[in-house]
């Protein structure tokens, strides 16, 4: 799991898409036994990096796994999602932002102001 951390973090490599298969792959076997830090990472790449409706819905449902375990940057995600013209659930957007902001995230103030 650092690896795949590691390399999704790194300024050169983690934006390559080869790259991030890889570490999505690295991720998917701690995500699947309940590592909060590999289900919102994953999370974030399925629902970000990935064209079709399986793969995001299997991102936002680590997503909330992780978000409701407490990971402050899986509500900020979901917050994020959920506020876009695409998902367009106000409510939810609300209800996650709420809670990153409760753990002192100043960008989930903003976009609380903006919903």
């Amino acid at each position: 799991m650092r690896v795949a951390l590691w390399l999704l973090d790194s300024p050169r490599l983690g934006h390559a898409p080869s790259v991030k298969r890889f570490a999505g792959g690295l991720l998917k076997q701690p995500a699947l036994r309940g590592v909060v830090q590999a289900q919102s990472r994953l999370g974030q790449l399925l629902c970000r990096d990935c064209g079709n409706p399986r793969d995001r819905r299997m991102g936002f449902e680590l997503l909330r796994q992780a978000a409701r375990a407490g990971d402050l940057r899986a509500q900020l995600e979901l917050g994020q999602l959920y506020s876009q013209p695409r998902s367009n659930e106000p409510q939810q957007a609300r209800h996650w932002l709420e809670l990153a902001a409760g753990q002192g995230s100043l960008e989930a103030e903003q976009l609380l102001k903006q919903l």
